[in-house]
C-alpha cells in the first residue's frame, strides 16, 4: 500500500539544474532514513544521497558540494542537484525506509524512478 512516486526529472544542459521530489503515499506508522540511488545504463545502481529522520545527510563524493537532500513534510522529501554534469545521466530512484504499522519490521520501499539526462 505504501507507495513512492518520484518526479521532476527531465533534459537540461551541463552546468544547469533540477529539483527531483519524492512523496511517499499509502499509510505508515513510522518513516525512517531515505535515500536516492541513480542507474547508468551499462553500471550497477549507486547510492548518491542518503538523509535520517533528524535531518543528518550524507552525499556520495561524486555529487559532494552540487546536491542537497532535504525533507519538505513528513510526506516529502527533495534532491537539488545543481552544476549538473553529463556524468549524472541516469534513472534516479527514491528509497525509504518505512514502518508500516506499530508492531511491523522496517523495511525499504522503493519508487519506479525518474529519468535524469544532462546533455553536454
Amino acid at each position: 500500500q505504501v507507495q513512492l512516486v518520484e518526479s521532476g526529472g527531465g533534459l537540461v544542459q551541463t552546468g544547469g539544474s533540477l529539483r527531483l521530489s519524492c512523496v511517499v503515499s499509502g499509510g505508515f506508522f513510522s518513516l525512517h532514513n531515505m535515500a536516492w540511488f541513480r542507474q547508468a545504463p551499462g553500471k550497477q545502481r549507486e547510492l548518491v544521497a542518503s538523509i535520517t529522520r533528524t535531518g543528518t545527510t550524507a552525499y556520495a563524493d561524486s555529487v559532494q558540494g552540487r546536491f542537497i537532500f532535504s525533507r519538505e513534510n513528513a510526506r516529502k522529501v527533495t534532491l537539488q542537484m545543481n552544476s549538473l554534469k553529463p556524468e549524472d545521466t541516469a534513472v534516479y530512484y527514491c528509497n525509504a525506509d518505512i514502518r508500516e504499522a506499530y508492531s511491523s519490521d522496517r523495511r525499504g520501499y522503493w519508487g519506479r524512478g525518474t529519468q535524469v539526462t544532462i546533455s553536454s
